[in-house]
C-alpha cells in the first residue's frame, strides 16, 4: 500500500494527516503546525534516512515523547526488535495491513 492509500485510509478514520516527502520535510512540518499525537516515519526516505530523521525528532524535548512509528518493507526475522532498540517506538510492515494500521497507532494514542 502506498502513501496515497495509507493517508486516505487514515482520513477516513478520522485523523488529520501531515505528510513529508523527506526526513528534512517532516522535521521542518514539525515546526509549523501543532505537534502531532503520532509519527509514522518510512526507513528509506530520500536525502535523510528514517532513522536519522526519528532521532533529530526525538532529541527535541518538544517531541521527545511523541511516538514515531516505522514503516518499512523489510520482513527479516528480528527486524522490529533491531528497529525498536534504534529508538522507534513502534513498527509497521510493509505492505501496510489496513486493519492493523488504525490498531497500532490507536494502541499508541491510547497511552
Amino acid at each position: 500500500m502506498n502513501k496515497i492509500l495509507v493517508k486516505e485510509v487514515l482520513m477516513l478514520r478520522g485523523f488529520d494527516v501531515i505528510e513529508a516527502a523527506t526526513g528534512s520535510e517532516a522535521i521542518k512540518a514539525l515546526g509549523s503546525a501543532a505537534p502531532p499525537d503520532v509519527i509514522l516515519m518510512d526507513l528509506h526516505l530520500p536525502e535523510m534516512d528514517g532513522i536519522t530523521a526519528m532521532r533529530i525528532i526525538k532529541s527535541d524535548a518538544r517531541y521527545a515523547a511523541i511516538p514515531v512509528l516505522a514503516l518499512t518493507a523489510s520482513a527479516m526475522k528480528g527486524e522490529e526488535e533491531n528497529i525498536l532498540s534504534k529508538g522507534f517506538d513502534g513498527y509497521i510492515p510493509k505492505p501496510v495491513d489496513v486493519k492493523n494500521l488504525a490498531l497500532t497507532i490507536n494502541r499508541f494514542l491510547n497511552r
